[in-house]
């Protein structure tokens, strides 16, 4: 084996490197403009809701109702972050401003989920997919429930993603 130090140091390192990656890819995400995370604008549209989705009941398939509030809510962590945990207002604004949030969410997976990728510089492949595998198991599930949440929103607000 291969490691860059022993295997404790190795663990606490990669698990630190997991932590900077996190807390690191939410506030790149959270630092960018709202404006690009509206239906039809830059990220909005990137990530809107696709036909095999169903409107979301593709999601409700896999059970997403039974285990999504088991997994921590974090769009608050930063300041002026946005809770998505429970909708507070059925307002235009609010419900705008949830919208843009699930995508703000999601990017923040994609680019977590994408950055364990850079595992495969410094490691034996194998550690590269046990990464990788990490990787899907702690974004994946989070990436499903902000596009299960998306098309409800803009049902409850009686229009479609642009």
């Amino acid at each position: 084996m291969n490691l860059p130090f022993s295997i404790p140091l190795t663990i606490i390192s990669y698990a630190a490197a997991w932590v900077i990656l996190h807390f690191g890819c939410g506030y790149v995400a959270h630092a960018l403009p709202e404006r690009l995370f509206r239906p039809g604008k830059a990220f909005g549209r990137a990530l809107q809701t696709r036909r095999w989705e169903d409107s979301g009941r593709f999601y409700r398939r896999l059970g997403i109702r039974r285990w999504k509030e088991l997994l921590p809510e974090a769009g608050a962590l930063y300041r002026g972050g946005f809770n998505k945990s429970r909708l507070i207002s059925a307002d235009r604004a609010h419900l705008e401003r949830f919208l843009s949030e699930t995508n703000r969410a999601e990017l923040s997976h994609w680019l977590t989920f994408i950055s364990g990728a850079s595992f495969f510089l410094w490691n034996p492949w194998w550690v590269g997919l046990f990464m990788m595998g990490y990787a899907a198991a702690t974004n994946l599930p989070f990436i499903a429930i902000q596009r299960y949440n998306r098309p409800r929103l803009a049902a409850l607000e009686g229009w479609r993603e642009a």
